[in-house]
């Protein structure tokens, strides 16, 4: 005789997650950061210039113009212009960043990337604990007065010390005294601040942000219902206070799309997270436009 169960089924155990499942989009991002440098490299090794110039402009097949729109609008600070193929590469960077996501830039492109996650690395093997605080909002600060000093002297005055420029300028054309920024930050990342110079310094990184307000591609933890609170989503992400409202707002109705435009799309949440909460989404035009006004009217209403 058959009989009804009492107790509902044990819930099924998830399998062991693969390499591959667990560092994807590490290793895409790695991947891309290294072919765009290997671009740029191309010409030295073979002679053949696939792409021309560096991060700041440059000219791929001597017929597409890429310019950091950043760069552009220090130059217009100093009082000089710049030329129309200049001004169609950064329009056409401007566009791309803000389909993507600004802070993609930061994940996918900058080479300081790659320096300030080892920098993270190692400070959790190290179990360095935060031994200074500063606040996110100083990089916009930071942001103003690159173009504050441009304005007064004339001159580019953030590029002469911009560790992204120096990086990448000189791992093409040759390091120098470069190498002294670089292990600056490193130190300061990996010692005194937990992500100090991406999470609270770097000025293009608060420029690029601000283009990442109407982006259609988010992370979403669609799965949050499953979240079992390990935490390791808020430990692996460098900007780890635009998590909470999308994983922990269910209460209020909050939409589970991470909307800060903080988000630098790098996916290690995705990667780090065995119970699968978050992943990539593309929203549709009216949400893009409307659900960062609602979650913020629910954030600030109990």
């Amino acid at each position: 005789m058959n009989t009804i169960p009492t107790s509902p089924p044990e819930p099924l155990k998830h399998l062991p997650r693969t390499w591959w499942a667990r560092q994807r989009w590490l290793f895409l991002r790695r991947l891309s950061q290294l072919s765009i440098l290997a671009l740029f490299f191309c010409g030295t090794w073979t002679g053949f210039w696939l792409v021309k110039g560096n991060l700041s402009s440059s000219l791929t097949l001597n017929l597409l113009p890429l310019t950091d729109p950043y760069l552009v609008l220090q130059i217009f600070a100093t009082g000089h212009m710049v030329g129309i193929t200049a001004m169609i590469g950064a329009l056409l960077v401007l566009l791309a960043y803000l389909l993507v996501g600004g802070r993609v830039y930061c994940a996918w492109v900058c080479p300081m990337n790659i320096v300030t996650d080892v920098a993270a690395w190692l400070r959790n093997r190290l179990e360095i604990k935060n031994t200074l605080t500063l606040s996110r909002s100083l990089r916009f600060w930071l942001l103003g007065m690159t173009f504050i000093l441009s304005a007064l002297t004339g001159a580019l005055a953030w590029e002469v010390i911009n560790p992204v420029s120096l990086l990448h300028r000189g791992l093409i054309f040759g390091m120098g005294a470069g190498w002294g920024v670089i292990l600056a930050i490193f130190l300061l990342d990996t010692f005194l601040i937990k992500r100090g110079w991406c999470g609270h310094l770097c000025p293009v990184g608060a420029f690029y942000s601000l283009l990442g307000h109407i982006s259609p591609v988010r992370v979403s933890a669609n799965q949050r219902e499953h979240c079992n609170n390990c935490l390791q989503c808020f430990t692996v992400c460098p900007e780890p206070q635009v998590i909470t409202p999308a994983l922990r707002g269910a209460a209020k109705n909050i939409s589970p799309v991470i909307q800060s435009s903080q988000c630098c799309n790098c996916g290690r949440c995705i990667d780090v997270c065995n119970e699968q909460v978050f992943e990539f989404k593309l929203l549709k035009p009216k949400q893009v436009i409307f659900s960062p006004f609602k979650n913020k009217l629910k954030q600030h209403n109990p």
